[in-house]
């Protein structure tokens, strides 16, 4: 039973999250600007368009993908545990313009 209503709860908070989509500020607040607002290990700096315009023209699904497995200095989830591809869209929007 205890297992039961963990799993409930669980289900019930990730699907919650899935609802509501963080803003990209938001999420750059609390997960990103660390790194990007100055380029840490290359990270591409926020609202640099050039320097995001190739990793834009690869599509949002492959940059959200490259999020989600880490990419060179960036680990897995770029620092967002809580993250749905949904509000890393919303962060790479804010970030890139």
């Amino acid at each position: 039973m205890k297992k039961l209503v963990t799993f409930a709860a669980v289900t019930g908070l990730a699907l919650a999250s899935n609802v509501m989509a963080q803003e990209g500020e938001a999420v750059y607040q609390k997960a990103c600007k660390t790194c990007h607002e100055m380029g840490i290990a290359g990270a591409p700096k926020f609202q640099d368009a050039a320097a995001w315009e190739p990793r834009l023209a690869k599509g949002m699904d492959q940059l959200v993908q490259s999020v989600k497995d880490g990419m060179n200095a960036m680990p897995p989830g770029g620092m967002c545990m809580d993250c749905s591809d949904e509000d890393l869209k919303n962060a790479i929007d804010y970030m890139s313009k």
